[in-house]
């Protein structure tokens, strides 16, 4: 097991507060920037409730897009860091063990096999769908000697989200009504949020995050191991299953309201452990600061580099997040957490 790394208390600090000044300059940046850029007046009107068209069209379209990028960004990035931590993989993240192909095909059949329509009902549909392959990755990853090893995880997962990837085409291709209306979700993005999706989902996200910090201690001690965790007093089960369960909610209804976002939750929990170190406790939540100023910022990006057309968020994390991963892999040092 690789040495721990610790940070003291200020630098964590430190680290927090820069994050969350990035956060509101992003969150300025994606109000501001778009096909036309409005002002700081215009925005101050628009928040104060002008009726002008700018200013109207600022607050109506690009606050409610920038509320979900946060709250999608941060489900993803604390999903990520705690599928990590369970699993002891440094290649754990809801994309690459198949969470959010597993969502993505049951909103999908719940479409065009029931006639799915209610917000709600895609996300209590995509949950089930990411408790499904998430189970799935795990017991396959599991078989054979040495039990679920990260190497294995990672194949079983790569397996999992290709072959789930084809059933979507599968489900899709005959069609063409179904895969007009989602054809857009399917490469995830931010573009069309409203503020009353946003708060269906808001009390899954709030659970899936209740579920994940309250597993913080426990991931801390499983980080030791199995043998070690239980001696030290640890349910390891139980623990498990909780931080487990908080990660398939987040992931599932970000899915649900955003379509599948990959690489987010891979790359943010890297980047979190160089800054403020092992220890869940700080991780998880900072994790979660991080991911809502990762993808934020590249649905901004997504914006300006294509004017007047937009790039969705999720073609710009895979292409900052492919590198990422890459560059994890060929790391000797990281086999496991």
């Amino acid at each position: 097991m690789p040495r721990a790394r610790t940070r003291p208390t200020p630098v964590r600090l430190g680290w927090v507060l820069a994050t969350l000044g990035l956060l509101a300059l992003a969150c300025a940046a994606s109000v501001a920037f778009g096909v036309r850029a409005v002002s700081v007046s215009d925005i101050a009107a628009g928040l104060s409730g002008s009726t002008d068209t700018i200013a109207q069209a600022a607050v109506s379209k690009r606050v409610p897009r920038t509320v979900l990028a946060i709250l999608v960004g941060a489900a993803l990035g604390l999903s990520g860091a705690v599928m990590q931590g369970v699993t002891r993989n440094p290649l754990a993240d809801p994309g690459i063990l198949g969470v959010t192909t597993g969502s993505s095909l049951a909103v999908v059949c719940g479409i065009a096999f029931f006639g799915l329509s209610s917000p709600v009902g895609y996300i209590w549909v995509a949950i089930a769908g990411a408790a499904l392959a998430a189970t799935f990755v795990y017991l396959v990853g599991s078989l054979g000697r040495g039990g679920a090893t990260p190497l294995k995880l990672a194949l079983a997962g790569a397996a999992t989200s290709a072959a789930l990837s084809s059933l979507i085409s599968a489900v899709l291709l005959p069609r063409i009504d179904v895969m007009d209306s989602f054809r857009f979700w399917q490469i995830g993005g931010v573009g069309g949020a409203e503020t009353d999706k946003t708060l269906q989902v808001l009390p899954f996200l709030a659970l899936g995050v209740l579920l994940s910090l309250a597993s913080a201690r426990g991931l801390n001690s499983l980080a030791l191991g199995d043998d070690v965790a239980a001696g030290l007093g640890a349910h390891v089960g139980r623990t498990r299953l909780l931080a487990a369960t908080g990660a398939v909610v987040l992931a599932g209804a970000a899915t649900a309201v955003a379509g599948p976002i990959g690489f987010v939750g891979l790359a943010v929990p890297h980047v979190c452990r160089l800054l403020v170190g092992v220890d869940h406790r700080w991780q998880l939540p900072f994790s979660a600061l991080v991911g809502a100023v990762l993808l934020v910022a590249a649905d901004v990006v997504g914006r300006l580099v294509a004017r007047p057309e937009e790039v969705d968020v999720g073609i710009v994390t895979a292409l900052l997040g492919a590198p990422f991963f890459l560059w994890i892999v060929r790391r000797q040092k990281v086999r496991a957490l």
